[in-house]
């Protein structure tokens, strides 16, 4: 099909568009990561912008090297994992449920979990209730309160109910109840929205700081994110700096160190390596994204 010259003057538009919109959502990450690679010294003059000019890697030493760093990246991962995995299983659970026109009561069910969407109790409720449970200090406060996800549930009921009913009646021919319809006829062609609802939760579960801020003393319990909120609100980028320059090394070791590492630099450097592994995630999910979006917008 031949292109008018108005199409091609269209085209060109979004293009040069596109191409903005790209650059200034990538470049903040892309100066980032520059200046976590440059030298600290050279850093506080100003003035980075694409490239590294003295190049280092001790930011990356540092922080690879402190204990509570790495603590903290442990907590994380074990709360994405474990959090992404009992929210996506429970909320896949109880949109089925929801969805089957024989349940007694669904619709009413529904209203009730619709209305405790819009309408929540707040933070002070919330803090009292999982103070009350027990969940101060406790790991489980990273994913109990956050099982149930009523927009996922939304999205799994919507995708069950279109379905071919033969599917469950084929089924329960061979003898199945309803966990076995469910994790043996269901879950296996339900990968494209089993599989972008799980990186919804995983994305949240990571970067979640706020949960631990309220509910965490416990600086062992800390996931990565408040401990970078820490760092990046408080003095704990200099106790890691004082760290790295000082302790038993030489004089001129510290001072040698002192002029690669800065607070800045270092905050940098903790803000990427807390950013990559959600990041790494998107292009094994990338084949199920689009059509795990495309049913929950278009069959709502």
């Amino acid at each position: 099909m031949k292109l008018t010259f108005g199409d091609k003057v269209f085209h060109a538009v979004i293009y040069v568009l596109l191409t903005f919109l790209g650059f200034i959502t990538l470049y903040p990450f892309w100066n980032s990561t520059v200046i976590s690679f440059n030298s600290g010294l050279d850093t506080s003059l100003g003035g980075i912008t694409f490239w590294p000019r003295e190049f280092t890697l001790d930011n990356y030493k540092v922080v690879f090297s402190d204990r509570r760093l790495l603590d903290a990246f442990m907590i994380s991962i074990l709360r994405t994992v474990a959090g992404t995995a009992l929210s996506v299983t429970l909320t896949m659970m109880l949109g089925y449920g929801l969805s089957r026109k024989g349940v007694l009561f669904h619709k009413y069910y529904m209203l009730f979990f619709l209305f405790t969407m819009f309408f929540q109790g707040g933070l002070i409720p919330s803090f009292l209730i999982n103070r009350s449970l027990g969940l101060m200090d406790n790991f489980l406060v990273l994913v109990v309160p956050f099982l149930i996800n009523v927009w996922n549930m939304i999205i799994f009921r919507t995708f069950f109910r279109e379905l071919p009913e033969g599917l469950e009646e084929s089924a329960k021919l061979d003898g199945c109840n309803q966990f076995g319809i469910l994790f043996r006829i269901m879950v296996p062609v339900s990968g494209p929205v089993i599989a972008t609802l799980s990186l919804f939760t995983a994305i949240f579960h990571w970067n979640d700081w706020f949960t631990a801020t309220i509910y965490m003393n416990n600086q062992q319990l800390m996931p990565v994110q408040s401990l970078l909120q820490q760092i990046l609100n408080s003095n704990l980028a200099s106790e890691l700096l004082l760290e790295a320059t000082g302790g038993n090394a030489s004089a001129m070791d510290a001072f040698d160190r002192a002029q690669t590492i800065s607070t800045k630099s270092l905050s940098m450097a903790i803000m990427i390596v807390t950013t990559l592994p959600i990041i790494m995630i998107y292009p094994f999910l990338q084949k199920y994204f689009v059509k795990g979006v495309m049913v929950g917008s278009l069959k709502g």
